[in-house]
């Protein structure tokens, strides 16, 4: 039985309907990413099902007895049946316990003592005192501790650091009862979501499928309703065309063809067309000199602080590098940032800032906005026009490249939703002249094709980048190096996320291979012997091949089954179990590639 059922739902505030008479069910144990442009009705739909609005017209039936619990995007004023401002963080997270009979209080105690110990969290911190992150870490905690049958998480992990992105990731692949969550973060989307449901121009699309299928079958999709428009719309040219000949159009034999045009003339203005694309253009200042900043054993420690920021800096910034910044949420990654760019005086070392730099930045917390002034007074400074690239544009043109109408370009801020102000920050941000750009967590709440432009331009950005990030796509697809935290200090690494994690695995091995030999002064020729292969490792080294090319051959023919369009409309247990073997295939054949690596390597 589903436990939400959309009957013909119709919702609208300003304009188009935001959900324009949809209808889906969401079963239990489903594991569903909700996708969408920013203020497509996503956090509304959520909204919906939860309860805490109603729709215009239509039905959200939920299954008897089924209990909901969402994870708002931002973090509420008030909570109920708690005073938020004085509540600690163990308050704030048992304000979501649901009764279930005996041994209640026992239960609950467990929980929480578990929730507290996975998230990394202070019992007796005052919730109020909290950042971001684990104010957001301690309202998750509120809302799964429950268990409810329905968990709604609106950009979970937004403002999560990656050991607690990846934690949150196991715990929701298992997480028992059904999801829909949202999420700007793509890596994340791919490794949970087993079902997506897209909100386009008023519609709810079920895909049926995981997000790789996704982005295939909705770039076919698009290529086929872009041709069909096309054919349409020609069609309609030609009959208006006829109907402007004159009388000969108004006899009665062509009637009905009179008839079939005003439909078209219908059709076509209840077309909803597809947002464009946001037109981001970074506006580069002059060059820098060859060399932005040289840090040379550099360390910063607070005025009254226990423990130092960071030690023993050692890098090099040249112009055009692009640089992340990966770290857990308090490490001191801003502060790295400033110390680096010459702002705060380092502790101890010596940074040498390069010539002619002109620096840009970007606010994970929005601090550069203010909620009173509207999206056209941030921008533009009080002014009417905008100097971009040499030349003067009016604000109201410059801010549609950003995706912002006229009316929304003269609403106040505090109205804008979360992606919106990131838009906005953008479009503050790269309407000033600069040659080094910072942005601090510059992914949070965006839409997947805003975010894929922003990567574009920045890759093609002539200038230095520093970013700070936990979106583990957006850091691979951008920068060519990072800056890590971790073991007490500041590591330095090429490539993006994927390349930091490869050779921060194959740190240790690298190590024991560059460590001393033991010396040994009785029968040296020992440890050679412990090297050559036994009879068993030789067995299994000759079967080796065939295991690999077997595991291959099977994991190919299950690529290939679920490739086909036609297997996402089987049954959401028949996907999760395909889907499980290719893992298990997938993961039994890297360790027969190791093993015969290993057994290659002493053989050899």
């Amino acid at each position: 039985m589903p436990l939400v059922t959309l009957d013909n739902l119709t919702i609208a505030f300003r304009g188009p309907a935001l959900l324009d008479g949809v209808s889906a069910v969401i079963e239990p144990g489903q594991k569903i990413g909700l996708l969408g442009r920013n203020g497509a009705g996503k956090s509304t739909l959520m909204k919906l099902i939860a309860g805490e609005v109603l729709p215009d017209s239509g039905r959200c039936v939920l299954a008897e007895g089924v209990h909901v619990a969402r994870l708002e995007q931002e973090i509420p004023p008030e909570l109920e049946g708690i005073d938020i401002a004085g509540a600690s963080v163990d308050e704030v997270i048992r304000s979501g316990w649901r009764p279930t009979g005996e041994h209640d209080d026992w239960r609950q105690d467990k929980e929480v003592e578990r929730l507290l110990r996975e998230l990394r969290l202070d019992p007796t911190a005052k919730f109020a005192d909290l950042s971001v992150g684990l104010k957001r870490r301690t309202l998750l905690g509120r809302a799964v501790l429950g268990r409810p049958d329905l968990l709604l998480l609106d950009e979970p992990t937004n403002h999560l650091d990656l050991a607690a992105i990846e934690h949150l990731e196991s715990v929701l692949k298992a997480w028992p009862t059904a999801l829909l969550f949202v999420t700007h973060d793509r890596e994340f989307l791919r490794r949970v979501a087993t079902r997506i449901l897209e909100i386009d121009r008023g519609r709810l699309f079920d895909w049926s499928c995981d997000y790789d299928a996704f982005l295939e079958r909705k770039e076919q999709a698009l290529a086929a309703e872009e041709k069909q428009n096309a054919l349409f719309d020609k069609r309609l040219a030609e009959e208006e065309r006829w109907i402007r000949q004159g009388i000969k159009a108004r006899r009665t034999r062509n009637e009905g063809r009179v008839r079939a045009l005003k439909a078209l003339r219908v059709e076509h203005g209840l077309r909803r067309e597809r947002e464009g694309k946001a037109n981001l253009v970074i506006q580069e200042a002059d060059r820098s000199g060859a060399l932005v900043a040289r840090a040379e054993n550099v360390s910063f420690r607070y005025e009254g602080a226990d423990e130092p920021a960071f030690v023993g800096l050692t890098t090099t910034l040249m112009r055009g590098d692009k640089v992340g910044v990966i770290g857990p949420n308090g490490a001191g990654k801003t502060t790295l940032l400033r110390t680096l760019l010459g702002e705060l005086r380092p502790t101890s070392g010596a940074v040498r800032l390069g010539t002619n730099l002109q620096v840009a930045y970007f606010d994970q917390l929005r601090g550069q906005l203010d909620d009173a002034q509207t999206a056209e007074q941030a921008v533009a400074d009080g002014y009417d026009t905008i100097k971009i690239a040499g030349g003067t544009r009016h604000i109201i043109g410059y801010l549609r490249d950003f995706l912002f109408t006229p009316d929304r370009a003269r609403t106040p801020i505090q109205f804008l939703s979360g992606g919106e102000r990131n838009r906005l920050l953008l479009a503050k941000l790269f309407a000033k002249p600069a040659n080094v750009i910072v942005l601090d967590e510059p992914t949070n709440d965006l839409d997947a094709e805003t975010l894929e432009l922003l990567e574009d331009r920045l890759t093609d950005y002539d200038g230095t980048l520093l970013v700070v990030s936990h979106d583990r796509a957006f850091l691979n697809n951008v920068v060519t190096s990072t800056l890590v935290f971790e073991d007490g200090n500041v590591k330095e690494y090429d490539g993006g996320y994927d390349d930091w994690v490869r050779q921060r695995r194959a740190a240790p091995v690298a190590e024991v291979a560059e460590a001393p030999k033991p010396v040994v002064k009785e029968e040296p020729a020992k440890p050679q012997a412990a090297k050559k292969l036994g009879f068993k490792e030789k067995r299994e080294l000759e079967s080796l091949p065939a295991t690999i090319e077997k595991l291959e051959s099977q994991l190919a023919e299950l690529h290939t089954r679920m490739a086909d369009p036609a297997f996402y409309k089987s049954a959401p247990e028949v996907i999760a179990a395909a889907q499980a073997e290719a893992g298990a295939l997938q993961s039994q054949l890297d360790t027969a590639y190791q093993r015969w690596e290993e057994l290659e390597a002493i053989g050899g």
